[in-house]
Parts: C-alpha cells; structure tokens; sequence
C-alpha cells in the first residue's frame, strides 16, 4: 500500500519513505513549512513526552476537511499514557465540530500546556495532493487515502518511542471492515474503531481538535501561487452545497487551466463548473470520437494574440517558457 511522505512535498504519492516526527521547534503547531509549499503534504509533531516512552499508552486519531471542496484536509493524532486518561478527561476535551474557532484554539493551548504527558502528531494533505491522487490512473480513492494516512501516523508514532496499546479511531467507511484493516497492519495494538469516536473517546476529541485547529489556521494563511487579481476571497465555508462557495469557484475560475490549487478539482463540483464553463479539450488520439467533433485543440488556446492584453498564465513562468514565432 502507499505510504506518504513525512515532509511537504509537491508530487502526487508515491512519495518516499517515513522520516520520524518532526522536531521540537513545532512545539505550538507551527505550520510555516506547510505555508511555505502548500502543493503537497506535510507531516508535523509535538515533542514525545517522557512518560509515553516509559508505559502504555491511548492514541486517538481524527480528521478535519474531508468534505469540502476547498483546502486541505488534516489527520491527527492524540496520545497519552493509559495512567493518564483521568488527567485527560478532566481537560474537558470535546468534539471539534461542536465547537467554534476560539473555543478549539483555547482547548488545543490546554493541550500544549499538558505537554508532559499528551503528545500529537499532524498529517496536511493539500487540495493538490488529494485531486491528483483520486484522478491518477490507478484509482485511489478518498477512503483508502485516509486509512493510509491513519496508518501512517500510527506507524510514525510508534516509530518516535511512543508505547502504543490501545488505538481507538473514528470510522472513515464500514467500521467493521477498518477496524480489520488496522489490525492487520497493527496485530499488537488493541483497535477500537466507533462511528462519532471523537465524542465517545476524549483522546480522540483531543485528535479532532488537533486537526481543527491545524485546517483552520492553514486555511486562514492560505497562500495563492496564482495571480486571482480582483476575485474576492469570500468563498464562505468551502462545502460543495454552500451557494458562496459555488460563486467563489465560478469567479476563480480560467477557462484553460482550470481552478487555484486551494480547490480539489476532482469533486464534482469543480467538475461540473469546468465542463459548462471552461474551454473544451481535443486530445489528438480521439481524432474518431463523435463527441470531439468541432472542439477546438487545447494547444489553440496558448497561442499569443497581440491584441490582448492577458498577462501570460503563471505554468508559463515557473518553467520559464517564452513564446517563439516562425516555427
């Protein structure tokens, strides 16, 4: 199966082998390299706590943003000792999505400030890498990218010292059929897989408000690589029925490259904007095929016109192509 990467990368998986957990320095989530790259994916974590190197502990794993068609969508982990789980729960964790932005904010810095016995660790995986990895031509869809993930951050927190022995996580598919899944990748661990753990387990309450907390401030900081000029950055909640999101993508739309990297292009929502407004595309193999009949050719589309006044489209400058005349 996949494994994805530990550092921001920009190609789409298979990506390299696990690294470890990342430094103390991102003690308090810093997600500079993730901001600085944000075309792949990123993996970052707390400092392991002595005490989880020294006797059994829980781990609770979650994530924030897999349905909207806008941004990335974050794993997270939560880990304690099994000595500890009072502790924890008297940190009045809570189910991310009951809460607002301040109040996940507030509980992750009680999190932080029990650093001597609760540890975390983030997986990113930017709007890029979802798209490109649903789309390629050997299917990988939503699910089995998740649980690669899931697994993969299992793995790395296992790797880092954490005395691992009890798993519990928040179903994504048929709980039954995860919960075997991890078990077979992890025969030692106890796996508890439970539709809305993250308001049944508070280490998994503590995961989800991880992975809130890291989608919200990556959304907020998002950097546009592509020049949006005048579009307005009001593109409501990034959900596929939210009217502010359709408009927000109709308006970011070109015609031949399609959307920003903030969007996964593979929803069905990208989807159908591209197929009503965007220009069509005739690939030089289906010469036969009647659904091609008077489509212009995409490379049509990329010649220069001296009388407009349209700055050349950004793939131009990143692989620093200049047009030519009289080939």
């Amino acid at each position: 199966e996949l494994q994805l990467p530990d550092a921001c990368a920009r190609s789409a998986p298979p990506l390299g082998r696990a690294r470890g957990l990342a430094p103390a320095r991102t003690r308090n989530m810093e997600l500079g390299e993730f901001e600085r790259d944000n075309a792949g994916s990123c993996r970052l974590g707390s400092p392991v706590p002595e005490l989880c190197r020294a006797g059994p502990c829980c781990l609770g794993i979650d994530e924030a943003g897999r349905g909207p068609v806008l941004g990335p969508m974050v794993y997270g982990v939560c880990y304690c000792p099994l000595a500890k789980q009072e502790e924890l729960g008297a940190l009045k964790m809570a189910d991310s999505k009951t809460l607002t932005e301040a109040e996940r904010e507030q509980l992750f810095g009680t999190l932080d400030g029990a650093r001597d016995f609760v540890g975390w660790a983030l997986h990113i995986l930017s709007p890029n890498l979802i798209s490109t990895s649903m789309q390629q031509r050997a299917k990988y869809n939503l699910n089995a990218l998740s649980h690669d993930t899931a697994i993969g951050l299992i793995q790395h927190v296992l790797d880092a010292g954490v005395q691992v022995a009890e798993v519990f996580v928040d179903t994504v598919g048929p709980a039954e059929k995860y919960q075997q899944k991890l078990k077979r990748h992890f025969p030692e661990l106890e796996v508890t897989v439970r539709p809305k753990a993250d308001s049944l387990f508070p280490i998994v309450s503590a995961a989800s408000i991880c992975a809130k907390v890291a989608r919200d401030r990556a959304v907020k900081n998002w950097t546009f690589p592509e020049d949006l000029r005048d579009v307005r950055m009001e593109y409501g909640s990034g959900y596929p029925n939210d009217p502010k999101t359709k408009e927000w993508l109709a308006r970011c739309l070109d015609p031949v490259f399609g959307f920003p990297q903030f969007v996964r292009f593979s929803w069905s929502t990208a989807q159908t904007i591209l197929e009503s407004k965007a220009v069509p595309v005739r690939w030089d193999d289906s010469e036969d095929d009647p659904t091609q009949k008077g489509t212009r050719s995409v490379l049509s589309f990329f010649a220069r016109k001296d009388s407009s006044k349209r700055q050349p489209h950004r793939f131009f400058h990143e692989r620093k192509m200049e047009t030519v005349t009289g080939l």
